[in-house]
This record gives C-alpha cells, sequence and structure tokens, in this order.
C-alpha cells in the first residue's frame, strides 16, 4: 500500500487511462522519474481514501481525477495535490480516468506551446486517438478549425466531433488538402504524433508564422528538415513531453485547465471518448488495443 506524502493523496483507483508512454515504458524506452512508482499508468480517477499533512483541498471520500508520475495500473495511487482535481460533474468513473493525461497533453501543446487561438486552423494528425479526439473537441469549443488525418474508417468520427476535413493518409497527401480546404492558407497549429517523414510535410502543410508541436514519433525521431523553408515560412517547430515536467509546472496547468476545461464538461461541450474497457487483471489485452490502429478514443481500465 502506498502512502501519500506531506502534499500527496492516496487514491482508491476505481479506473485508470491507457496512454501511448506506458506502451513505451513497456518497451524500456521511457523509464520512471526519480522517486515515482516503477508501475505503469499516468492518470487515475477514484476516490481520496487519505492526504497528507499539507493537503488542505482534498479529504478522504472526494471523487478526484489526477495526473500521476506512475502507479496508476493499481488499486491505490499516491498523486500530488496540485496535480489532483474534483471529478467534473456528468462523466462516468471510466470517462473521468480519461481526462488527466489527455487534456494536460493537449492543453498544455496546443494552447500553450502551440498558441492555438479563435478562427485558427489546426491539423490533427492520428485524430482519432485519444489524445486527436480531445483535441478536435476542445479546439472546436475555442472556436478554432480542425483538419486532421486518418483513413476512411475514422473519418467520420472525426468529423462528427468537429473536424471541418478528415484526411485519408493513404489515398491522399495531406500537405496538397490542408492547402485546398484552408484556401492556401496552411494549418496555424500542427499536432503530430508521427514525425518521420511528417515533419517535413508540415513544414509545407504550415500557415506563416505558424506552430508544429511534436508529441510523439511513431515514425522515428531522427528527420532531415529544411531549414530554409523554415525559416522563410517563420515557423515554430517545438515540442514537449509531459510527465519529465516538474510538479510546479504540472499545478499551473491543473489550474488553468480546471477553469477552463471543466466549464467546456458541464456544458456538454467535450466529452472523452472511449473506444474500450478492460479489466486491470487484462492489461496485457488493453495494451494490445493501443497498439492496433483501428482504436478510436481512450482505452480504459477498472479495478472492480
Amino acid at each position: 500500500m502506498p502512502k501519500p506524502a506531506a502534499d500527496e493523496v492516496l487514491i482508491a483507483v476505481a479506473a485508470a487511462g491507457i496512454n501511448r508512454p506506458d506502451v513505451l515504458q513497456r518497451q524500456g524506452l521511457y523509464p520512471a522519474p526519480k522517486g515515482a512508482s516503477e508501475l505503469l499508468g499516468l492518470e487515475v480517477s477514484g476516490p481520496v481514501v487519505a492526504i497528507g499533512e499539507n493537503v488542505t483541498r482534498f479529504k478522504p471520500g472526494d471523487f478526484v481525477c489526477a495526473l500521476v508520475n506512475g502507479g496508476g495500473y493499481a488499486e491505490y495511487a499516491v498523486a500530488p495535490e496540485a496535480t489532483t482535481l474534483p471529478a467534473p460533474h456528468g462523466l462516468s468513473t471510466v470517462e473521468t480516468a480519461a481526462l488527466p493525461e489527455t487534456i494536460f497533453t493537449v492543453w498544455h501543446n496546443v494552447f500553450e506551446r502551440g498558441c492555438l487561438k479563435e478562427g485558427d486552423w489546426l491539423l490533427v494528425h492520428g485524430g482519432a486517438s485519444g489524445i486527436g479526439t480531445t483535441a478536435i473537441q476542445l479546439a472546436t469549443a475555442f472556436g478554432a478549425r480542425i483538419v486532421t488525418v486518418g483513413d476512411d474508417a475514422k473519418a467520420k468520427a472525426c468529423e462528427d466531433l468537429g473536424a471541418v476535413r478528415a484526411i485519408n493518409y493513404r489515398k491522399e497527401n495531406f500537405v496538397d488538402v490542408v492547402k485546398e480546404v484552408t484556401n492556401k492558407h496552411g494549418a496555424d497549429v500542427i499536432l503530430d504524433m508521427v514525425g518521420g517523414d511528417y515533419v517535413e510535410k508540415n513544414i509545407y502543410a504550415a500557415a506563416l508564422e505558424g506552430h508544429i508541436v511534436q508529441i510523439a514519433f511513431l515514425k522515428g525521431s531522427k528527420v532531415e528538415v529544411d531549414l530554409m523553408r523554415l525559416m522563410m515560412r517563420r515557423l515554430t517547430l517545438t515540442g514537449s513531453t509531459l510527465r519529465a515536467q516538474s510538479d510546479a509546472a504540472k499545478a499551473k496547468m491543473a489550474q488553468v485547465i480546471e477553469e477552463k476545461i471543466w466549464p467546456l464538461i458541464a456544458a456538454g461541450k467535450y466529452k472523452p471518448v472511449i473506444d474500450t474497457v478492460f479489466h486491470l487483471s487484462e492489461a496485457v489485452g488493453a495494451h494490445k488495443r493501443i497498439d492496433d490502429p483501428s482504436h478510436v478514443g481512450k482505452i480504459v481500465m477498472i479495478t472492480a
């Protein structure tokens, strides 16, 4: 049984979200930060059962969701009070568990690093993923216009969530379609989890002074980039990982997320898309599902 430190809460995990970093950690490519649990799992929901001596916001019995540095695939997990949020009204336990890692990632990369604003064009690669379905909904809620990339089977799901156009990357050149849909303007913000040859293509798809934000590299992290094109278009090529950031940085994100996004959830403007639910004992199956490119939305495990 983990014990909460002075600034932590202990949560009886009712559900835990599955994320791509979990897969990387399973493969030995994404080690847990020093002092964090070696168990997988970066987001949970459930009731608080104990609190550290410095915790003031939450008490035992409060139902919460939390961003954790590890240990989510368990019956109990500790979480910093600063990255623990009250469960939003109107969502199930499973839906609540699908929020923290995904929303923190999207908010930080699309809105903070990408500087997305009302009226902008957002290009999302992997629009049917947990990250993608969240980015589409949140960008739509804040008045942006979305183009996304996937395949025909997922196109309708993305467009139903608010995407203006879903591009089948197997049949179409996404650079050409983005230019056509945006009337040659290009994408103001590009959220990319593919990497590889997409990096160079993103530079051609981006609008003048656009932001390209890298959050993963399924096709490889080592690429060749035309710096002249980058300079002439005055582009910003950036990226981040969430887990390695300080508790203070994530605490600031949590405050803004609760202020900006929790009201959208209450108003029915954002709801996590759930693909599949597994039991904790079926973690192998859950990871096989996230590795299956046909999944749409989040995969979640429950403990009961």
